[in-house]
């Protein structure tokens, strides 16, 4: 089993991907292969709305010159996904906000390719605003009939300075039993 982490935020060792990590141990404790994709700082075309992709049902974007087809052909092999974002004017990052669209769109032009992965959202936050990036991910996982794990708590961390999220004790353990959870689900559907 795996599962494929994409980090929203253009800072790739920041916040975001400490949180990523922390859930990662827990699944790797559990013997479930992770992985990390970097998508935030890249530049990402978002959806067209050309339907190209409901035409053709090929598993693709019609759009070929970024990294999102790739993505996409990772996602539909992995067995739980996780989508990950700092805040950012209380939203996620424009990056993270296209692959969601585009890979929305191709997942369920042909075989609904997402239905019963497990899907988790993870969220950096400096102090508010949190909520509707956590909010806005997780509509991806259950319009897609995606299973999504509960935790302790919502699964944001607070911190601004890289690495200040670690401080978050609450959001630390908060991660771990998110993986916990994720691999218990995972190992129970696939």
């Amino acid at each position: 089993m795996k599962v494929l982490a994409f980090n929203g935020s253009p800072r790739k060792d920041g916040n975001t991907a400490r949180l990523i990590q922390q859930v990662f141990g827990a699944l790797q404790q559990e013997g479930i292969a992770t992985e990390m994709v970097q998508v935030g700082g890249l530049l990402l075309h978002g959806c067209k709305a050309c339907y190209q992709c409901r035409k053709l049902q090929n598993g693709r974007c019609s759009q070929d010159d970024d990294p999102v087809n790739g993505w996409i052909e990772q996602m539909r092999q992995a067995d739980g996904l996780i989508l990950a974002s700092p805040t950012y004017f209380a939203d996620l990052t424009p990056e993270l906000k296209a692959l969601i669209d585009r890979a929305g769109f191709v997942g369920r032009a042909g075989d609904n390719f997402f239905r019963r992965k497990v899907g988790a959202a993870v969220v950096a936050v400096r102090r508010a605003g949190g909520i509707h990036v956590f909010d806005s991910i997780n509509h991806f996982f259950l319009i897609n009939e995606m299973l999504v794990p509960g935790a302790s708590y919502w699964n944001i961390g607070y911190g601004r300075e890289r690495g200040e999220v670690e401080k978050d004790e609450e959001a630390m353990r908060t991660m771990t039993t998110l993986g916990a959870n994720m691999a218990w689900l995972l190992k129970r559907t696939r």
